[in-house]
Parts: C-alpha cells; structure tokens; sequence
C-alpha cells in the first residue's frame, strides 16, 4: 500500500475536474476515505490520525501566514479601485511612441500589481477590467488581447515578492529542512529572501522576452507618436503610484521589509488613496473586506485540508516510496530533478498553484533535496513550470479564468496561436535555468 497516496492524489484530479467542489472538501473527504480504508486494512492505527490537531495549529502558528490576508485585501482593493486604470491609461500614453502602447501598459500593469494581487484569479479579474477593454478599443484583436491578460496575470507567480513565491518559500524551507534530518548535512536551510533573490534574474528575463513579443505581435508603425494626454491629476498618481510599488516590491525581495510589514503598506496606502479620491465607498470597502473574508477563508480551508491530506498519504508511506524511486533512478542528481519537474508539470495542469504547494511539494520536494542540493535553484524552477502550465491552452488555469472573463467566445485556434510566443519564451528561460544554473542568484 506505499503507493496507496499516488492513489489518493489521483482521486483528488478526478474528483475535482468532474464534481466542481471546491478543493478542500475534496481533499479532506478523499483523506477521511482513505484514512478509514488504511486504518481498516492495518496499515496504520488510529492513534497516529491524533497527531493531526497538533499539525495543525503547529501551522497556524506561522508569522508568514499573517501576510496572507493582507496580500488578499490588497488584491480586492486593487480589483475594486481606480488606480489600475489611471496606471494603464497613463502607461498607454507614455509608451505611444513605440506604436503598441497599449500592450506594453499592460504587461507593466501586470509586472507591477500583479506580484501584490494575491492570486492570478484575482489578476485575471482586475486585467481583463481595466485593460482588456482598451486593448480592443486600440484595435488589438481579442485573441491577443486575451492572451496578454493571461501573460501579465501570471506574472506575480514569478516576479517577487508575490503570495505565491511567500508559500513556496515557507514549503521549500519545510522541505528542506526535513530533507536536512534525513541526511544529516549540515548545511544553510533555505529561506524565503533565498526565493525571492534566486527569481529576480529568470524574472527579469521573462519580462525583457514578453515585452518584446508584446511589441512585435501588436505594433502598428502607422500609430500616432502620441495618445491622448491624460491629465496632470493621473499622472502624478501614477508616478508616484508606480514608485512606491516599486519601492515596496525591492525592500522586501532585498530583504529590507518583511513580507508582512509590506502588505500591510500596501493596504493602507490604497485605503487611504481611496478615501482622498473619493472611490473608496461604502459598498466598495464592504464588498472589498467580503472578498477579502471569502478568499482568505478559502485559503486557509485548502492548506488545513492539504496538511490533513498529506498526513494521510505519508502513514501509507508513500512519501518514503518516492524516495526510493527516485533514488532508484540510475542517472545523477539532474535526471531526478527533471523527473520531479516532469511531475509537477503534469500535476499543474489539474491543479492551481496553491493546491501544488500544499498538497505536492511537501511530498516530492523532501525526497529530491536529499540528492539535489541546489534548493534554491529547485524552488526557482518549479515557479516557472507552475507559470508556464497556466498559460497552455486550453486548460491552463489563467486560459480557462481569461476565457470565462469574455463576453464573447474566443476561437481556439487564433487563440492558442496568440498564446505560442508567450510560451516559447517561457520554455526558453525554463531552459536557460536548467542549463545555466548561474542565473538563479544565491544571495
């Protein structure tokens, strides 16, 4: 019954694409299924299931989880407020010269809100908004207007410090230092700041290479040098909007704030930006803090029911049976790692980017730490397969959010041909870190 967890794993896939539960009442229910059926058959006791109370709050105990409601209230704030649009229209206007202006403001719209929105289903709805609709006002087709939402949505997976690189770095330290105890090396643990740093140059890359697609794709050499002039009110709001993002982006992936004391600016500063335009309603604040209630209670929900599900799985000792295999395997350290980045690839495509780090890492990260001693590089790397698999059409979860954003269906075909470029370059720099390690920078 060591496998009996890649069981549990693959109930979790069926269940969740044919029933649409949400993730944590799957999840919970297949562990409390399978529990029962292990304790029945002898393959654990039921006292090792009393563990679970003290896993848990062990969990909640962690200080980087206070930055996980925050991170979400400034999502709905951002998906609620005006300064997304008064950043697009003003970064439209700047970059009118290079006759694709609008498709530059919105990747930078994304590399900028994105890493602060939370979720990319949070993005996806705060882009296609305030952006989609002026890509199709420009002329942009609605196939590359939609497929530049996908991209810039997707950028807070990898460009720090997003919610996304915060969990994954809580669930590589775990890994990690369980991997430690098992070798007993001595050696530095990997940490959060070791996330963002090791991110900053394949992000940077990304971005270089989805700017350039963005202006080949969709410059128009007969557009006018100059947009409309916004007025003097927005780009002041811009600039100084596009300056504290900033700001607050670099202290934390540089290590000057921490991940909590960042968020928590953030909201305020946008409470208060609210208040002195006068945007900031009261139906606006009251549905923003329902949002932020529901989300983060869904979160919260998914990483309880993920620790519940993963206790399960490691009494049947499916972890130990990953070990094994991988260790089985006859090549060095590099074709276990492509082995497991085979394996969240696959993962990925059923499940988002927060079920993979509640659910699959702590199960397949332990056992490759323990001969790939690069974690850094590993954590580096399974942020670029998570991006690249939301955005392969068609059931790439920013594909399937973007097109339920659409008043009208997109045709496939256009679409996905919308999409290759993107994920070239994806790949190329998936490629270029696993041929150059260099590039993930060890702070």
């Amino acid at each position: 019954m060591d496998t009996a967890g890649l069981w549990m794993l693959a109930t979790v896939a069926i269940l969740m694409v044919a029933s649409g539960l949400p993730s944590w009442l799957v999840l919970v229910c297949v562990a409390v299924s399978f529990s029962v059926l292990g304790v029945v058959l002898g393959e654990f006791s039921l006292a090792l299931l009393t563990a679970l109370p003290m896993r848990l709050l062990g969990l909640l105990e962690s200080d980087l989880l206070q930055a996980l409601p925050l991170y979400v209230f400034m999502g709905a704030l951002l998906n609620r407020l005006p300064l997304a649009d008064i950043l697009f229209r003003t970064g439209s206007s700047a970059c009118a010269a290079s006759g694709a202006g609008a498709p530059l403001a919105g990747l930078g719209l994304g590399m900028l809100l994105a890493p602060m929105n939370g979720s990319v289903g949070s993005s996806v709805a705060m882009l296609s908004r305030s952006m989609q609709p002026r890509l199709d006002a420009s002329g942009v087709p609605p196939e590359r207007a939609a497929a530049l939402v996908c991209v810039a949505s997707t950028l807070g997976v990898v460009v720090p410090p997003s919610l996304v690189l915060i969990l994954l770095g809580d669930a590589m330290l775990r890994a990690h230092t369980e991997a430690a105890n098992v070798t007993r090396i001595a050696e530095r643990i990997i940490n959060t700041q070791d996330v963002f740093r090791g991110a900053l140059i394949p992000a940077a890359i990304l971005l270089l290479l989805c700017l350039a697609i963005a202006w080949w794709t969709n410059r128009k050499p007969d557009a006018p040098c100059f947009a409309d002039p916004q007025p003097l009110r927005d780009k002041i709001t811009a600039g100084v909007a596009v300056a504290t993002i900033v700001a607050l982006l670099g202290s934390v992936t540089l290590g000057y704030l921490y991940a909590v004391e960042a968020a928590a600016t953030g909201g305020v500063l946008l409470f208060v930006f609210g208040l002195a335009t006068g945007s900031l309603k009261r139906k606006v604040l009251a549905d923003s803090l329902r949002d932020t209630m529901a989300i983060t209670g869904a979160l919260f929900a998914l990483l309880l029911a993920a620790t519940t599900f993963t206790l399960v799985l490691r009494a049947f000792g499916t972890d130990r049976w990953v070990a094994a295999t991988l260790n089985a395997l006859t090549g060095g350290e590099n074709e276990r790692l492509l082995a497991v980045m085979i394996a969240l690839m696959l993962c990925a495509f059923v499940l988002d980017a927060f079920e993979m780090i509640f659910v699959v890492i702590p199960v397949v990260m332990p056992p490759l730490l323990m001969a790939f001693p690069d974690a850094t590089r590993a954590a580096v790397l399974t942020l670029l397969i998570l991006q690249t698999s939301f955005l392969v059409p068609p059931l790439g979860y920013a594909v399937l959010m973007v097109r339920q954003q659409q008043q009208k269906p997109l045709a496939t075909r256009p679409f996905a041909v919308a999409m290759l470029p993107y994920l070239a370059a994806q790949l190329g720099v998936l490629a270029l870190v696993v041929a150059f390690p260099v590039l993930v920078w060890h702070g």
